[in-house]
């Protein structure tokens, strides 16, 4: 393993780190020198080396034209590559990413070299494919206009197994200069026009060229939402420290590792460039402790050993991220997927997790399950809060010297298997007041596990549990305090409203409810991950260059994926982003208040929102919106995930402005398991340019079975209004 363990946890595919080679006849040689002494775990081989074994096979320079054509006209194209006997197929498979041949230039206005262009990408690809290698280098197009380029692998990715394409992109956005092959100066744009062209297609990535000079924090802020698979690292983009070895500059070392930390995988590509002490010549100990041998090191052994230091380095993920670090960028439906229903397709080198996603749970109308109860329980910083807030509500309630004397009446509603009715009880206990509670819980199997628990603790005396609807029960006296945790990524997602407005009856005209407001709240966000997993797939790894892509078999399972299917982009999924770029300020959507005594209350809402994208950061794809809430339990007691408000070790991520890419656009979200964000995907995504505002339009509509959200683009360019009527996702009442 090239960059090395970090506490054994660490199984992301950015451990791994390539290296691109030159021209070489000899690929057992070859794939041998690079991993075995160079340490490297992949080489990014050119298709005219692959399988060589002798001289006499084509080189580089091979052009279909120049072949031989026989009498009947049609071309006799020699054999431009060897036996594939040369390696293994683990080799194969696990240790080459193959690399287009540079020359080629579908766009030429020379119809020889576009026509050869074609006929050696096709057959370079197809013979990668013949290999198994995972993933394909294409080089970057050679002009503005990649139309023609586009079309061809459009053609090949129509067909193609499982392999991925890497498109080649320089990292290069300059603010006033254009590029005789980079529109506006801006590397993102010709990437945007390919993928255009290329139908979003999910086996099309990107190779970033990284350079010596880079553009603005908010333009790589970009590249997070997009489907990076690698970042090419040149040698002439290190510097020289003063010990005479090659380092990097602290704007390039965070890029770096903040690639690692997103699963995108480094290539050093170029030749040594700096003068390595002698004394690290005769004798020297790499990154994992081995003792290297002057004579057997490569070259580029000291650019590899940097960014192992640069990744182990990197701060260790809490316990909590560990545990979280399978639901990234995994998208559920809401509530459902906690205890999600998979089946798994496995071959040697990957395994396939495949989700039933569309079994939505319905909060009022379906019951949790045990595993989702205790997912939800071990959410120690929620009830925490919790806590505090009935404690404050108590104190304010009664007074120091009634204390002994007045007994509160607090009703839990949705009780679950008691996690509320305990926080209460200790919350009384802190604060030397006396309670009444109500345990109110629709689900009978839930009943039985707090029947059992009162029980055990001796609480008979002041809990009475209800098995029934909070929205039926005839309750025997009004409440002082009226507690409940129906709150969903979104807020009102889980038709909180509609619960405390049924349960609300029996709450005493003064009394209190906890929580007492709530606010959804949007972002757009970059997310092409997401987008093309809205019927998504997880996949662990075993291998190098395992999120390259997956092997034969899973490739037949992936075939169940349903891109334009309607109703999968009109649903809301939960999911805790990771690949997204936040590409502007969080909005509040809707605000619910509790208790409501209104006598013309209406959970419907609308809002029209408008998103300003930094200048600086360029273009944008905006693929959908992050969504999140902020809820008020008592006075200043607050809980929620907006990432400018969010709970102390909720959620901390510093995406609340939009500056905040400047100095953490790299930074790792903290979320607890019973709240991540929710995602509302967009059907066709929406480019934003610079200096256009984003208006969007979001609508809660309320009928008499159910619940749904609408929501829409109105600028720059018009969207469908997404869900019209609650078609594709609702909530029944």
């Amino acid at each position: 393993m090239a960059l090395g363990e970090r506490g054994g946890w660490d199984k992301s595919e950015s451990r791994y780190c390539g290296v691109e080679t030159d021209f070489n006849d000899d690929m057992p040689h070859l794939l041998s020198f690079n991993l075995s002494s160079g340490g490297f775990d992949f080489v990014v081989a050119s298709l005219g080396d692959l399988g060589k074994h002798s001289h006499n096979l084509m080189d580089p320079n091979y052009r279909p034209s120049l072949m031989e054509k026989d009498i009947g006209g049609g071309s006799h194209v020699l054999p431009f590559a060897g036996s594939d006997l040369v390696l293994s197929p683990s080799q194969w498979s696990s240790h080459v990413v193959g690399k287009i041949s540079s020359w080629i230039d579908l766009d030429s206005e020379d119809e020889i070299l576009r026509t050869d262009s074609e006929t050696t990408l096709k057959q370079e690809i197809s013979w990668a494919s013949h290999l198994s290698l995972q993933a394909c280098l294409l080089p970057s197009p050679k002009g503005a206009s990649c139309a023609n380029y586009a079309r061809c692998v459009n053609q090949i990715l129509q067909s193609l197994n499982n392999m991925q394409l890497w498109l080649r992109i320089p990292l290069v956005k300059n603010d006033d200069d254009t590029t005789d092959f980079i529109p506006s100066g801006d590397s993102w744009e010709l990437w945007n026009s390919f993928r255009l062209l290329c139908e979003h297609h999910s086996q099309l990535s990107v190779a970033l060229d990284v350079l010596s000079s880079l553009p603005s924090a908010n333009s790589l802020g970009r590249w997070l939402g997009e489907p990076v698979r690698a970042a090419i690292i040149h040698t002439d983009s290190f510097l020289t420290n003063a010990r005479g070895y090659p380092c990097l500059s602290r704007r390039h070392q965070k890029l770096i590792t903040g690639f690692l930390n997103h699963s995108i995988q480094v290539v050093i590509s170029g030749k040594l460039n700096h003068g390595v002490p002698s004394v690290s010549l005769d004798s020297a100990l790499d990154h994992t402790g081995t003792n290297v041998e002057s004579s057997q090191r490569h070259s580029l052994r000291p650019y590899l050993d940097y960014i192992a230091y640069l990744y182990q380095r990197m701060d260790p993920l809490p316990e909590q991220e560990r545990f979280e670090l399978s639901y990234r960028d995994f998208l559920q439906s809401p509530l459902q997927g906690h205890n999600p229903l998979f089946h798994i397709i496995s071959d040697e080198f990957c395994t396939i997790e495949f989700s039933n996603y569309y079994l939505s749970f319905q909060p009022l109308m379906d019951n949790l399950e045990a595993q989702t109860y205790e997912t939800f329980e071990k959410d120690s910083v929620k009830y925490i809060q919790y806590q505090r807030a009935i404690g404050n509500a108590l104190v304010d309630r009664v007074p120091d010297e009634e204390a002994s004397s007045l007994t509160t009446v607090l009703m839990v509603v949705g009780a679950g298997r008691g996690p509320l009715v305990r926080a209460s009880l200790q919350a009384a206990e802190e604060t030397g007041r006396k309670l009444k509670i109500y345990a109110v819980e629709k689900n009978p199997n839930a009943v039985v596990t707090l029947h059992s628990l009162v029980r055990l603790e001796g609480w008979e005396k002041t809990v009475t549990i209800v098995s029934c609807d909070m929205r039926c029960w005839d309750a025997p006296e009004k409440a002082d305090i009226l507690v409940s945790e129906l709150l969903g990524s979104f807020g009102d997602n889980e038709l909180s409203p509609e619960c405390l407005d049924g349960a609300q009856r029996f709450l005493k005209q003064d009394g209190i409810s906890i929580p007492s407001s709530y606010t959804s709240f949007i972002q757009p966000v970059t997310a092409s991950k997401l987008h093309n997993d809205v019927i998504p797939c997880l996949c662990a790894q075993v291998s190098p260059l395992e999120a390259i892509s997956f092997s034969s078999k899973c490739a037949l399972a992936l075939q169940v994926k349903s891109h334009k299917d309607v109703v999968h982009f009109e649903t809301a999924y939960v999911v805790k982003v990771h690949s997204v770029a936040r590409l502007a300020p969080c909005e509040p959507v809707f605000t619910f208040t509790h208790p409501n005594f209104s006598t013309k209350k209406s959970n419907q809402r609308y809002k029209k929102l408008r998103f300003e994208i930094p200048s600086d950061t360029g273009s944008a794809m905006v693929h959908g919106f992050a969504g999140y809430f902020d809820a008020m339990l008592y006075k200043d007691v607050h809980l929620g995930i907006e990432p400018s408000t969010a709970t102390p070790n909720m959620f901390s991520c510093c995406a609340s402005s939009s500056v905040c890419f400047v100095e953490s656009y790299f930074d790792t979200g903290l979320q607890i398991p019973a709240w991540f964000a929710i995602f509302f995907p967009l059907r066709t995504p929406v480019c934003i340019r610079p200096g256009s505002p984003l208006e969007v339009h979001f609508w809660r509509c309320c009928g008499s079975t159910k619940v749904w959200y609408e929501w829409c683009v109105a600028s720059p360019n018009p969207s469908p209004v997404h869900n019209s009527n609650g078609r594709s996702y609702w909530v029944g009442l």
